[in-house]
């Protein structure tokens, strides 16, 4: 585990799962027939409590304003701030690690609490999953 900064808000363009964890990849092959996978654009898995229910998202970043308008997507912004985090490398063989992580992440003390859940897709092999924190 590390702390990750990240220095500027990233607004994004997201696809809602409609449920979770079953929906995760239906939102995510919904999001990529509509901008493919590139190095040029950041792209995330967001997961939140919402009323006692998981909200997952897969979203991409907004290169170009109106985007998500365009798309006919709802927008979200990745926060700024330190981050706790760790990079997972070949992610989909290890997938049991990324909730594992998530789960030890959100049981810290010092985490946002209005905060996310954050997968960060650096390529198609490698994730960093990422948690707010509140300092």
């Amino acid at each position: 585990m590390e702390i990750y900064h990240l220095k500027d808000n990233i607004k994004v363009f997201c696809v809602r799962a409609k449920s979770f964890p079953d929906g995760i990849m239906q939102a995510h092959d919904t999001l990529y027939s509509l901008v493919t996978f590139s190095s040029q654009r950041r792209h995330f898995g967001i997961s939140q409590p919402v009323n006692g229910v998981i909200v997952y998202i897969a979203a991409a970043e907004e290169l170009h304003g109106g985007e998500a308008e365009k798309f006919g997507c709802e927008t979200f912004v990745v926060k700024s701030g330190n981050y706790i985090s760790r990079l997972i490398k070949d992610y989909a063989n290890n997938i049991r690690q990324v909730n594992a992580t998530f789960q030890k992440f959100i049981a810290r003390p010092d985490i946002d609490p209005k905060g996310c859940c954050v997968e960060w897709y650096l390529n198609e092999k490698d994730v960093r999953c990422m948690v707010r924190l509140t300092k």
